[in-house]
């Protein structure tokens, strides 16, 4: 092993081991089941602390790439192309295992602060003056478009243009655009169960739903086989109602199924941003390699439920198609809400809602832990 950390870069070292390590896990160096190096020799091997190595480990482990086993050491748990069987292996029977439906989506109780939302309004209402008067672009307005590519780029690694993006009032309203763009006449596998408005909005389309059994990491792998569907809809992080992530081998899995068929996985990541995570859950879209993905997400669990605004980003295979299609749409958004919310984005003051809402998350989940060992 011979890995370089560059202790002048701007990304922190762990998370450049972190992306070492997914490499070469990925790429086959670290096979399923392989024992990873102890903390202290990759330490002394890369000239960092015990402590990065650790937080390294700690995302690997979050994501499904490796498992602590106690008093043994750190284990790799991703399995490349094992997952191309259709065959119910051991695993996939576990995955069948009945889910618990406690994951409840309510009114946050984490908040966007008020104060920072008011005071925001009156700069836009004196910054932008008549401009609020003025009708929206159809796709939305240049500035929240770009604050959110830009957005996009520094947090989940997602580069696009902001002619990729997409904005409209909410997701049901671009699970309808959705339909129109990709067609009436094809199968949508979706989860079983999954936020029911998913479905609703599909065969009020016209649209034909097949519901893909959801196991403990994602989609069933012997449903993704036998579903007639060419389009893949999936909420990756924290599915409603389950509460099921899907780990870094379904998600390879998801992309690999998308190739294969020559179809589109619509990624809706509803409350992704407020992982307990260190290290943002990874994007369908940003892995795609090839894959037609359409991203889509919300500022209704993030900032607040009235809070209308949703956008998509397509892949540009699809931007022409699109346009064609539906650009003659106004956007359902009113520009003024627009405008706050891309100086909510450009100030800096959604992301350091989303690390503090973060933080808060990740102490109350040690917490509970806490609690739980005394309780034993």
């Amino acid at each position: 092993m011979n890995y370089q950390i560059d202790k002048t870069a701007q990304e922190p070292a762990y998370l450049q081991l972190y992306r070492l390590f997914v490499r070469d896990i990925v790429n086959g160096y670290f096979p399923f089941g392989t024992k990873l190096p102890s903390k202290r020799i990759i330490a002394t091997e890369t000239g960092v602390s015990v402590i990065t190595v650790e937080h390294a480990y700690t995302i690997l482990a979050e994501e499904g790439y490796i498992e602590a086993r106690q008093r043994s050491g750190f284990f790799v748990t991703y399995r490349g192309e094992d997952f191309l069987h259709t065959e119910l292996s051991r695993e996939e029977e576990e995955e069948q295992e009945p889910l618990s439906l406690s994951n409840e989506r309510t009114e946050s109780e984490f908040r966007f602060p008020f104060s920072v939302v008011s005071k925001t309004m009156r700069r836009v209402l004196l910054d932008y003056g008549e401009k609020i008067l003025v009708k929206s672009p159809n796709h939305g307005c240049a500035e929240l478009r770009g604050e959110l590519a830009r957005y996009m780029a520094r947090s989940r690694g997602i580069t696009v243009k902001p002619s990729q993006i997409i904005i409209g009032s909410g997701a049901e309203y671009l699970y309808g655009l959705i339909v129109q763009l990709l067609g009436t006449g094809r199968v949508y596998g979706i989860e079983k169960p999954s936020y029911k408005k998913i479905a609703e909005v599909y065969k009020t389309m016209g649209a034909t739903v097949d519901e893909l059994l959801l196991g403990s990491n994602g989609i069933v792998s012997s449903e993704l086989a036998r579903t007639k569907a060419g389009i893949l809809h999936v909420t990756p992080f924290n599915s409603f109602p389950s509460g099921v992530s899907a780990d870094i081998s379904k998600k390879l899995k998801y992309l690999r199924w998308a190739k294969e068929r020559n179809g589109v996985l619509i990624e809706d990541n509803y409350d992704s941003e407020l992982t307990v995570s260190k290290k943002p859950e990874e994007p369908l879209f940003s892995m795609a390699d090839g894959a037609d993905v359409i991203y889509l997400n919300t500022f209704s669990g993030t900032i607040a439920p009235s809070v209308r605004i949703g956008y998509m980003i397509l892949p540009e295979s699809l931007l022409t198609k699109f346009h064609e299609k539906l650009g003659f749409y106004s956007c359902t958004v009113p520009i003024f809400e627009q405008y706050v919310l891309a100086e909510l984005i450009k100030n800096g003051d959604f992301e350091r809602h989303i690390n503090r809402v973060r933080r808060e998350k990740r102490q109350k989940a040690a917490e509970e832990t806490i609690f739980e060992k005394k309780l034993k």
